[in-house]
């Protein structure tokens, strides 16, 4: 599976983490993330991520920043975007079965590296329920 993967300074170390995971299952990484913890703007790479996943250049996206919320606003812009922001590995199944997410938003800053690759885990390897969900899902995007 394809997936990219952005983060600002509050995501280094959990993208590291995320991205050796992904690697040992066999998965091809795409990172626009940064490797510093000086300060950058998270619209930097999120945008790249969802590009990706919106040219189907993606199959998922994965972003980090320290509350979660901004990256996850930026990728959210993009039209064929459903990015759910995501503290639980509950969440982040939810966030598939119900809402077909393609791209997870972690907030660094309050959940831990563990977390954050269990979230990820759960989110690529949960299935969209489809059915009744998917009346609401069409709902989502503005025509």
């Amino acid at each position: 599976m394809k997936i990219s993967i952005g983060n600002d300074h509050a995501g280094p170390d959990y993208k590291k983490a995320i991205v050796e995971m992904l690697k040992a299952k066999g998965h091809e990484v795409t990172n626009y993330g940064t490797d510093s913890v000086d300060s950058v703007d998270y619209p930097d790479f999120g945008h790249p991520v969802a590009t990706d996943v919106e040219n189907g250049k993606a199959q998922f996206g994965i972003v980090i920043c320290g509350s979660g919320n901004g990256i996850n606003m930026t990728v959210n812009k993009h039209q064929g975007i459903r990015s759910a922001l995501c503290w639980t590995k509950e969440i982040a199944g939810l966030a598939r079965q119900h809402n077909d997410a393609n791209i997870i938003s972690i907030p660094a800053r309050y959940t831990s590296i563990n977390q954050a690759v269990e979230m990820v885990e759960t989110f690529l390897n949960t299935d969209f329920e489809g059915g009744r969900h998917q009346n609401r899902v069409d709902k989502i995007a503005c025509q």
